[in-house]
């Protein structure tokens, strides 16, 4: 069984595999002075390939998604929350897992993402928190028993209930994915794709958006201030074309 899962991996997974390698044997080498050098320095592992553009949703459907009335189903209710609050903050699931009131200074939210806490100077994302936001912290105040801002479970069972709202909120429009094996665009329903990280994207499309400014949206995602992950983001709309000719009439 392991066999076949590891032959159904398609080309980004091992790049991303290889990379996570190259990262431990640099610590081998310069931290714990087990290597004389890294083998895989001069190895060109390649780029992981993205669709053209992001898997986001829109403001309108974010807040159908917010107004559902999931009373007769209680888990989902909070599951959706917790996906709203993602929407609104750019946080990954893992981040969200371990944030507690410790994490908030006044009405802004600042964490060091665990993704980057090995970094010597990582990104420390700065998010204003909204009205809705605050809300939310405030309705699931001491409901989690370690503590945190929300009463988390698994990333597993979390993405099979935003595919199970994402259903009863009749979000199933087609949208391009990479095939993970095949490494190339096919086009599948919405609620069988969406997991936690359509909440950060959607947030970065959002804001990003809204006020066209990378600096700024970098600053509350943790992005670095040039990533190339934001070109996918830059998508000119007819609303932006039409302000950039107001402009100069």
């Amino acid at each position: 069984v392991q066999e076949q899962q590891i032959s159904n991996r398609g080309e980004n997974y091992l790049i991303t595999t290889m990379k996570r390698l190259c990262i431990f044997l640099n610590w081998l080498t310069d931290v714990a002075r087990v290597l004389s050098f890294n083998p895989l320095t001069s190895v060109d592992l390649g780029m992981e390939k993205h669709v053209r553009r992001p898997v986001v949703i829109s403001i309108e459907e974010r807040n159908l998604i917010a107004t559902m009335d999931l009373s007769d189903t209680p888990s989902l209710a909070i599951q959706r929350d917790i996906f709203i609050f993602q929407c609104k903050t750019g946080c990954r699931y893992c981040d969200l897992r371990v944030l507690t009131s410790a994490n908030i200074s006044g009405n802004i939210l600042e964490y060091i993402p665990l993704k980057l806490k090995k970094e010597s100077m990582p990104e420390q994302p700065r998010v204003p928190l909204s009205k809705t936001t605050l809300s939310l912290i405030e309705k699931y105040r001491g409901a989690d028993r370690k503590g945190r801002l929300f009463p988390v479970s698994s990333m597993s069972k979390y993405n099979e209930d935003l595919k199970r709202i994402f259903t009863k909120a009749g979000l199933t429009r087609m949208v391009y994915v990479l095939d993970s094996k095949t490494n190339t665009e096919v086009m599948r329903p919405l609620n069988d794709v969406v997991s936690s990280h359509l909440a950060r994207r959607t947030f970065v499309s959002t804001t990003f958006q809204a006020c066209k400014n990378q600096v700024i949206v970098a600053t509350m995602s943790g992005h670095s201030k040039s990533s190339k992950s934001f070109d996918r983001y830059r998508v000119i709309t007819d609303e932006t074309l039409l302000e950039s000719i107001e402009a100069i009439e």
